[in-house]
């Protein structure tokens, strides 16, 4: 059964909730990992480098009270836990979709701006590839 958090009255405007949500450095990152394949916690820790495992264990368990996330359980020995995403979880990396596509573009247009060299000079870094986001892969 899934168990569903809801705080309704404590956000200002749709974008406060959805950010609530996927606020963190890792969730999009753990949302889009899901997005490709169900997953176990280790292949999860693997697709998304630099997260610890208690980070990991953390916001896979908020996002799994918010109904993103669905864990499964298998009784085996030793016991099996998948990850994946529920129908809203899908819904809400669709959402994401548009957002990852304006990081590319906004990588891209800095890269080929005239002062990006000038940063480079400088020690700024500007991403040459493209930014992985939700559905990108």
């Amino acid at each position: 059964m899934t168990r569903i958090v809801r705080r309704p009255g404590a956000f200002v405007c749709g974008i406060d909730a959805a950010m609530d949500v996927i606020g963190g450095k890792w969730k999009v990152l753990i949302l889009w990992a899901l997005n490709e394949k169900t997953c176990r916690f280790g292949e999860l820790r693997r697709a998304v480098p630099g997260v610890t495992e208690k980070v990991l264990s953390s916001h896979l368990k908020e996002l799994e009270d918010d109904g993103i996330v669905h864990r499964e359980v298998y009784a085996e020995v030793p016991p099996r836990v998948e990850y994946s995403l529920t129908p809203l979880g899908l819904s809400l990396n669709a959402a994401l979709e548009p957002l990852g596509a304006w990081g590319r573009d906004h990588i891209y247009r800095s890269a080929e701006e005239p002062g990006a060299e000038a940063a480079a000079e400088s020690g700024v870094e500007v991403a040459a590839g493209p930014v992985a986001g939700p559905g990108s892969r």
